[in-house]
């Protein structure tokens, strides 16, 4: 799930999350047609998700199997600090955090492993980059990255202290975890002042 939705914040376009989205919440596949996908917010273990008070809401909440409300809601996820609602916070307030995915140019990195996936932004002066691992199996990754000066060799990761500094011939490698993915920018965190006014 944290792949797909690195690469939905990651691709050109407006990102959309539908309620639920946040928390890893399910649909309830025994109800007809587009009803499975409109079961009441699951917002804490009280009666019916904490969405009414009433004794029976117009759709049922999903109250067995592993995305039941007593399991998947949240107020559970919001006192816990890896919960998939705080891991999409935090990614949500860092795309946020990267005008270049909404503003820049984009174009896709050629790679010699077809299983990841390279994307680069680039808008005044400044630029990021995008590594996605599609595979089940772990990959090591080797690629070399234009910059605009020599001192800004290093790709700062964006969401850990995992940066890559190249090797010799300007070369980065990169570990992917399965379905892993990484977010760097290049060259520095003194992008602002590096950022051109055109």
């Amino acid at each position: 799930m944290e792949l797909a939705y690195s690469l939905m914040l990651t691709l050109p376009g407006t990102p959309v999350l539908r309620y639920g989205d946040e928390i890893g919440m399910g649909d309830n596949l025994a109800l007809p047609e587009r009803n499975c996908a409109r079961t009441p917010m699951q917002w804490s273990t009280e009666s019916n998700a904490g969405f009414t008070k009433s004794d029976r809401p117009i759709m049922p909440v999903i109250e067995e199997g592993v995305y039941a409300y007593q399991h998947v809601n949240v107020a559970t996820q919001r006192r816990d600090p890896n919960s998939f609602l705080n891991w999409m916070e935090r990614m949500i307030r860092m795309r946020k955090e990267v005008p270049e995915i909404s503003r820049g140019d984009f174009s896709f990195v050629r790679m010699r492993n077809p299983e990841i996936l390279a994307m680069r932004y680039d808008w005044k002066n400044n630029a990021v980059l995008f590594l996605h691992n599609l595979h089940p199996e772990p990959r090591a990754v080797r690629f070399s990255v234009d910059y605009e000066a020599e001192e800004e060799r290093i790709l700062v990761n964006l969401l850990s202290e995992e940066h890559s500094h190249p090797e010799k011939g300007n070369q980065h490698c990169v570990l992917m975890e399965p379905y892993g993915y990484r977010w760097f920018r290049i060259g520095g965190l003194d992008y602002l002042l590096k950022r051109s006014t055109s």
